[in-house]
C-alpha cells in the first residue's frame, strides 16, 4: 500500500512538476491567461482543473506511475516462482530394505 500511495503522488505532484522543468527548459515559459512567465503552481492548478474535468490526457499522466508498478508487479510474479514453500519439494528416492549392498556380477561361464 505504502508503494502504491507514493506512485499515486509521485503521478499526482511530482511527474506535473518534471513536465513544468522540461517543457520550461524545452518550449520556452508556461503561459496562464495573460501572465506569460507562469510558474508551476499554475501548471498545478491546470493540472488538477483538468483531472476535475476528467480529461484522459491528465488521468494517463496521473495514473502512470501506478500502471507501471502494477504491471512491474505483476511481471515479477510471473517470472520469479513463489515463495513460502507453495510447491512440494519431491518424494525421496525408495530405500532397499536390506543394509547389505547387492553387486552385480557375471558368472564366467556366461562371457
Amino acid at each position: 500500500m505504502i508503494i502504491f500511495g507514493s506512485a499515486l503522488l509521485l503521478g499526482l505532484v511530482v511527474v506535473p512538476l518534471l513536465i513544468w522543468v522540461v517543457g520550461n527548459r524545452i518550449l520556452g515559459p508556461y503561459t496562464h491567461g495573460t501572465n506569460p512567465h507562469a510558474g508551476p503552481m499554475a501548471l498545478l492548478g491546470d493540472f488538477y482543473e483538468g483531472l476535475s474535468k476528467g480529461w484522459l490526457s491528465y488521468w494517463i499522466v496521473a495514473l502512470g506511475p501506478v500502471a507501471i508498478v502494477v504491471v512491474a508487479r505483476a511481471a515479477w510474479e510471473l517470472i520469479v516462482p513463489k515463495r513460502g514453500g507453495v510447491s512440494k519439494p519431491p518424494p525421496p528416492p525408495p530405500q532397499n530394505k536390506s543394509k547389505a549392498r547387492i553387486e552385480p556380477f557375471v558368472a564366467k561361464d556366461r562371457l
